[in-house]
């Protein structure tokens, strides 16, 4: 390996400026999902240099689909619903004259970790709520929202 020279700490600026406008460049492709070279050619501006506006863009072509799968496994999500069991349980609760039974329903969920946080042995953790009949009407009312929000966007 050559030895560095003064001289050769002059262009240091330029090029991270080049990095940075080619990182910045390849993360629009991939966040705006342009997969032909036109619309990507047409993102420089008139007077950059033909050859290496081609070039730029066959590499970004070839590239795309590695980065686009590098991008989706890096980010962060929510914790991820593994399995659901539920039971329903009758409490009873006394005082000195009248035994009463109350209903309750027992959910438990278990949840994976998102698996960037955790490395490559995501965690599964188990969570137990307990669930009054008003509450579980309340619950399972605004699951049913979101069910027929998601068909309404799925349809379109």
């Amino acid at each position: 390996m050559a030895a560095l020279r003064d001289g050769d700490f002059a262009a240091l600026p330029m090029l991270l400026k080049l990095v940075s406008a080619l990182h910045k460049l390849t993360r629009h492709v991939v966040y705006r999902g342009l997969t032909s070279a036109e619309d990507i050619l047409s993102l420089f501006p008139e007077n950059f240099h033909q050859n290496l506006k081609n070039l730029l863009t066959k590499i970004i072509l070839e590239n795309i689909s590695a980065w686009r799968n590098e991008a989706q496994a890096s980010q962060i999500s929510l914790p991820r619903l593994v399995d659901m069991d539920w039971r329903v349980d009758i409490k009873t609760s006394s005082d000195s004259i009248v035994r009463m039974a109350v209903p309750t329903c027992l959910l438990q969920l278990k949840i994976q970790e998102d698996a960037a946080l955790c490395g490559n042995n995501p965690v599964v953790s188990a969570l137990t709520v307990e669930l009054s009949k008003e509450t579980l009407d309340t619950m399972l009312e605004g699951l049913g929202r979101i069910r027929d929000q998601l068909s309404a966007v799925a349809n379109k």
